[in-house]
């Protein structure tokens, strides 16, 4: 039987949402609306999730890859994020552990720099207070020496010494595909490559979309008694589809990240450092590379495919040549980039590195609820306050009630004031109490594994890997790649094993890559050579040649699996050249 979440389903699963309407239409597949299905789903209600690109193909596979606690906004004084988000991490790494490592991060500090001795002692404290930080995880303050030993790649002019903390590292494509997995697990019905046609309305409230197959063209209508809209960088575009982009908006900031390869920039620890202008850079070892990262400037262009700049690589070159000077890292070492947008909400007066990356939910007269801003980290808890939001509607819908606030904008604030099963309060109305006799029960999430999750805990979770790698090894795999599908894979390896049994040796393509290409296509609705090579493995980020090597029988196998055309095969694979072209070439170079 053909898995709910195969390439092979998208049809049918489209066809599914048209036949009975839904509780809730989600419009984005990135983490936050990922989020929501799973909160939803595992309360019981209907769900559907479309996006007119692959899942996290916008700002959910785009970032630094940090599921962190947001030590940087104690400058802003956003103790309420700091606190709630740092909290986050650990709920995060608890029910994926598979997806999110603990990494421990130095931030050096300089005479001249940023952050001095004192203050960072103290920021580090507060901020283990504040993010519950468990013992063994809290900060160390470290000499000068103890910094070199660290890292001896560090500039050593004017070093001072280096605070010492954890932060939590992952694959966010992964990160969002195993929730949504986990969401299709509980019920809902998710398609990529569907696109919002429009919205339909009864007596001016939304009451359900029009859907577009991308890939095939046809159109289907879907009814919905609550919609949200959780389209990252488009979420303004949604607004103006339902014509309510009225009050706050968005303002869209473009990071990039360059990728070198540790034989140039062996860096041993993970680090925090600012630059002379005074933003925040990390430069993080990952796979055999060292990517370093982010840039934060205003953005107006391509929102599907950002890319990096000359003067965007140049400024990461100069910050990373002024941290570790002996590298001499050149445009030459450069194997790959990535650009990523962040939606933040606008705020007057305010550059982009200073705004709130707090999150809020905005409702319209038509009843269509938003969700704007916010961290790839609190992804969890801004589900809990939306699918609140979308459980007291309904109840009030089913109780005959009119309790929507139309037109008010509401302020989740970082969670100052958060959902709960207690209920929530946003701004100054008060949401009706869910689960305390109503039909949906409260959030389940936080002590809900997400997909390939399921491993006994995060305590447990090398213990498993080393198991399912004995196990990998009695196939005959590779020890190496036994243990690398493991950690990667989570509960879900067993699958991979699986097909190990099944499909034996194919003549083209090695286990190494038809396993976890299958895998892809029957298990996480894998489309697209792209969906694969860069969201299913983050191969085209961090090795970048394994792509080349294999593209081509990889398209050819796509290609038999799926039933493409030949016209199809070839548009696949010239999209990849242009992913890989755009990894390399800046956007305004001369022969780019």
């Amino acid at each position: 039987m053909t898995a709910p979440f195969a390439s092979r389903m998208r049809m049918h699963l489209l066809q599914e949402m048209e036949q009975a309407p839904l509780d809730l239409l989600i419009i984005g597949g990135g983490i936050t609306g990922s989020g929501i299905a799973l909160d939803a789903a595992a309360r019981g209600m209907r769900v559907g999730l479309v996006d007119m690109q692959d899942y996290a193909a916008g700002t959910s596979s785009r970032s630094t890859k940090l599921v962190h606690g947001g030590l940087r906004y104690l400058k802003q004084f956003d103790i309420g994020v700091v606190a709630e988000v740092g909290k986050e991490r650990a709920i995060v790494y608890e029910n994926g552990p598979h997806v999110t490592t603990p990494e421990w991060m130095l931030l050096p500090i300089y005479k001249e720099g940023t952050f001095g001795r004192f203050s960072t002692s103290l920021g580090l404290r507060v901020y283990d207070f504040l993010a519950g930080v468990k013992r063994e995880e809290r900060r160390r303050m470290l000499s000068a020496a103890q910094t070199l030993a660290k890292e001896p790649l560090l500039r050593r002019e004017g070093l001072e010494g280096g605070g010492y903390y954890v932060e939590y590292r992952t694959d966010d494509a992964r990160l969002t595909l195993e929730v949504l997995k986990e969401a299709a697990a509980h019920g809902a019905l998710a398609v990529n490559y569907a696109r919002l046609e429009r919205f339909d309305y009864e007596a001016g409230q939304i009451a359900g979309a029009e859907i577009a197959d991308v890939l095939s063209g046809r159109q289907y209508t879907v009814r919905a008694r609550c919609i949200v809209n959780a389209a990252g960088p488009w979420v303004d575009t949604l607004r103006q589809l339902d014509g309510s982009q009225q009050g706050k908006r968005l303002l869209l900031t473009k990071g990039i990240h360059l990728v070198v390869d540790q034989s140039r920039f062996p860096l041993r620890q993970a680090v925090y450092f600012d630059t002379p202008d005074g933003r925040m850079l990390f430069a993080i070892p990952r796979d055999g590379k060292t990517y370093v990262g982010t840039t934060d400037t205003e953005y107006t262009g391509d929102m599907a495919h950002p890319r990096m700049t000359e003067r965007d690589r140049q400024y990461v070159l100069d910050a990373v040549n002024g941290m570790f000077p002996e590298l001499r890292i050149t445009t030459e070492d450069i194997e790959s980039s990535w650009a990523g947008i962040r939606p933040l909400i606008f705020e007057e007066g305010k550059g982009p590195s200073e705004i709130s990356r707090r999150d809020e939910i905005w409702q319209s007269e038509s009843g269509l609820i938003t969700i704007a801003g916010g961290k790839l980290t609190g992804y969890r808890k801004m589900a809990e306050t939306v699918v609140d939001r979308v459980a007291a509607k309904l109840e009030e819908r089913d109780s005959g009630t009119d309790g929507d606030r139309n037109g008010r904008v509401e302020e989740t604030g970082g969670f100052r004031k958060g959902a709960s099963s207690r209920g929530v309060e946003i701004g100054s109305v008060a949401v009706p109490v869910v689960g305390a006799g109503g039909k949906y029960p409260p959030c389940r999430t936080k002590e809900l594994p997400i997909s390939g999750g399921h491993v006994g805990g995060a305590a447990s979770f090398q213990d498993y890997v080393a198991k399912k790698t004995r196990e990998g090894t009695g196939l005959g795999l590779p020890r190496e790649l036994a243990a690398k599908w493991a950690a990667c894979y989570g509960s879900n390896v067993d699958r991979l094993f699986e097909l190990v049994r099944e499909m034996g040796n194919e003549p083209k393509l090695p286990r190494e890559v038809s396993v976890p290409l299958r895998y892809a296509m029957e298990h996480e609705m894998a489309v697209t050579l792209e969906d694969f090579f860069v969201r299913r493995t983050g191969a085209l980020l961090f090795d970048i040649d394994w792509v080349r090597k294999w593209k081509g029988p990889a398209a050819a196998y796509m290609a038999s699996y799926l039933g493409w055309s030949a016209d199809e095969q070839a548009r696949y694979a010239e999209e990849l050249e242009k992913r890989l072209h755009e990894a390399i070439v800046p956007e305004d170079a001369v022969d780019g």
